[in-house]
């Protein structure tokens, strides 16, 4: 297999979104730090009750996919659709905005450690008005691989191939193909997988550091960088310290993007429907 090596490393940087929630972002904190279909990565990490008590109030969204991941804490998501979800540690929701969808995501406790990420992945334009969607998925929905070594893999999209066995997550066979991975290595364990050659893909420590493509480019990652990956058909990374990171691949899209704030579309007159949709009441 061709190892991907490290192509660009995106450093993650605090920003404020929603009521005041503080977080750590990589994709997405300027126009310009993007990966086809993937938009945005947010990390948010705090056992300061003040920088996440505020929440997410109800906002509108068109024109592509959120992906919340919850690693410790308890969130609490409610949308028009009659929608409600407990997203707790280790869940995760899988929301197709789709021609729109107002929702809120308010943290459900007083004090404790608030800790997981927003992914955004980008809708093709024939599928940008189709009718939003929402996938609560519990805890125990998301698999578990024990890997050697006191590793784990929880497999959230995607197939997962590990020991001439597969794996699929639970979502699956939706639009770009995406796979989504959480990974836990012990210091000196080594993780490989395919990815799909024609796939973008990029790596997200969010604890420890690797070495990706241990045997060829040997380039660090830390953690909070996005680390976009070059071209070839599997990835392959060495923990050089207990680790735990994010693996995110998907089918690239290749069309225009035009974004305004919690609208993303293809063209600015499509930016300005959103808008007067949201003002009428007719978003969604």
């Amino acid at each position: 297999m061709a190892q991907r090596s490290l192509h660009r490393i995106l450093p993650a940087v605090a920003v404020s979104d929603g009521a005041g929630v503080k977080l750590l972002r990589s994709l997405g904190h300027t126009r310009e730090a993007r990966l086809d279909p993937f938009l945005m990565l947010d990390c948010f990490y705090s056992d300061n009750p003040d920088d996440y008590l505020a929440g997410f109030p109800a906002h509108p969204h068109r024109g592509f996919e959120t992906v919340t991941y919850m690693l410790e804490g308890h969130m609490l998501h409610e949308d028009h659709l009659g929608n409600r979800g407990e997203l707790k540690s280790g869940g995760a929701q899988w929301m197709s905005c789709g021609r729109g969808i107002i929702h809120s995501e308010m943290p459900r406790q007083e004090s404790g450690r608030m800790r997981g990420f927003q992914l955004w992945i980008n809708l093709p334009a024939r599928e940008k008005m189709k009718p939003a969607s929402y996938r609560d998925l519990a805890p125990d929905m998301i698999p578990e691989i024990p890997l050697a070594d006191g590793g784990l893999a929880r497999i959230i999209a995607g197939t997962f191939l590990h020991e001439e066995s597969a794996t699929c997550g639970p979502v699956n066979g939706i639009s770009r193909n995406p796979l989504f991975f959480d990974i836990r290595l012990p210091a000196g364990s080594r993780f490989s997988h395919p990815l799909a050659p024609t796939s973008h893909a990029f790596l997200y420590p969010y604890q420890g550091s690797l070495i990706v493509d241990p045997d060829g480019s040997a380039a660090s990652l830390r953690a909070h960088q996005a680390g976009i990956l070059g071209k070839g058909d599997a990835v392959s990374v060495l923990a050089t310290e207990p680790s735990g990171f994010l693996v995110l691949a998907a089918d690239p899209i290749g069309e225009p993007i035009v974004q305004y704030g919690p609208f993303v579309m293809n063209t600015a007159e499509e930016i300005d429907q959103a808008i007067t949709d949201y003002r009428n009441n007719t978003l969604v």
